[in-house]
């Protein structure tokens, strides 16, 4: 690799890196700005951006999007708080998996941010110390981004895995969901008995008899009622949901023309587009709404950053392809955990698995044999959820 490879390399890492700074929109800015240096400065071929996967992205958030503005998200989030006050003692183990639950359904930490304050709340009142249940719902719930089938995440592994190996929805959640349990659980243990129970922690009892803490639970709150539609909402966007996934996962079951299968990402556009509709014809939902919410924005910079950044590194990692064969292929299927590192540092930076999984992966699925596809992938799930913790 001659100095051009490394003049050009620094510059999609410095583009990455500025961009990084100003969230979703900056990097796919940023990566926007790499494609034209690229192609205009240097002429190397511009390549396609992860289309499959930003499709799949703006049909899973439209349904998640329309599912909140019906009230389904607010319902959901009553529901788990109804849930963790049933076994406050145990708050430190049931909030990390009840918060991580409600957000392997949504695909989304909405349900999460919403839930942070109640946890807070019932942890005290259980007099357990509040940051122990936190920390580790904090954690678990942003691990479960990177596992849910409804995140942007899985849907750009899904997209890349599916084109390059055929690799179904199934077989991807056979890694991803049990890494999320394990780390879910060792996560709670590893705060179970962090610090000193608020009973003996002097300094807390000092901060109690000053007067400079209250419990956050002062007055009785308003009972929560969900609308007709919000129930209807949750429960149409659970059937695309459970949907999704045995089609996904049973690609035998779906049709196929001159010998090729309909496939798992079309599969999941359909559905969810589907189920968007249902909820806003049953649910009642108003246009004007539909397009408002917090999950939308989101949703819609997400889509920004996965265009650029996939742009401009499978422009780059396109132009040297056969080099990188050459240097880093052995590497790659004999420690395919090195290239776990790798993800894991990039992720790092862009602070976004979604658009790690749309940057990198395809480079690793070019890279690794069939022999050690599995392996790459559970490496680059298990650098992915270390990241989001």
């Amino acid at each position: 690799m001659d100095a051009l490879f490394f003049i050009q390399l620094f510059i999609v890492l410095a583009c990455i890196g500025i961009g990084g700074r100003y969230g979703g929109m900056g990097l796919g800015a940023g990566g926007g700005l790499g494609v034209a240096i690229l192609v205009l400065g240097f002429g190397l071929k511009p390549s396609a951006p992860s289309i499959t996967a930003m499709l799949i992205i703006i049909c899973v958030i439209g349904a998640v999007s329309v599912l909140q503005a019906a009230g389904g998200l607010d319902y959901l989030v009553r529901v788990a708080e109804k849930l963790l006050r049933k076994k406050p003692q145990a708050i430190t183990f049931v909030a990390p998996i009840l918060t991580s639950i409600f957000t392997l359904f949504c695909g989304t930490t909405y349900v999460a941010f919403s839930l942070y304050p109640v946890v807070a709340e019932v942890a005290a009142e259980a007099k357990v110390r509040p940051e122990r249940a936190l920390s580790a719902t904090v954690i678990a719930a942003s691990v479960a981004v990177a596992a849910s089938p409804m995140s942007a995440a899985t849907a750009g592994m899904l997209a890349i895995l599916h084109e390059y190996a055929g690799i179904s929805l199934g077989q991807i959640l056979t890694i991803a969901l049990p890494s999320f349990f394990m780390a879910a659980i060792v996560t709670s243990l590893s705060v179970y008995k962090r610090g000193k129970e608020l009973e003996d922690d002097p300094e807390f009892q000092r901060r109690v008899a000053a007067g400079e803490y209250e419990f956050m639970h002062t007055e009785q709150k308003k009972e929560f009622v969900a609308s007709a539609g919000a129930k209807k909402g949750v429960v149409i966007f659970a059937i695309g949901v459970v949907l999704v996934l045995i089609l996904g996962s049973f690609t035998e079951l779906l049709p196929s023309w001159d010998g090729k299968r309909l496939s798992t990402p079309m599969v999941i556009q359909m559905v969810m587009l589907t189920a968007a509709l249902f909820i806003m014809i049953v649910s009642k939902v108003p246009s004007s709404t539909l397009n408002s919410g917090s999950v939308f924005r989101a949703g819609l910079m997400g889509v920004v950053a996965i265009l650029g950044v996939s742009w401009m590194t499978a422009t780059f990692f396109d132009a040297y392809q056969p080099e990188l064969i050459k240097v880093f292929g052995g590497i790659v299927n004999d420690a395919p955990m090195l290239f776990g590192v790798v993800v894991f540092l990039f992720s790092l930076v862009i602070m976004s698995p979604a658009a790690t999984v749309a940057a990198i992966m395809p480079l690793g699925v070019t890279l690794a044999s069939p022999r050690s596809l599995a392996i790459l992938s559970t490496c680059v799930y298990s650098s992915l959820l270390i990241t989001t913790s």
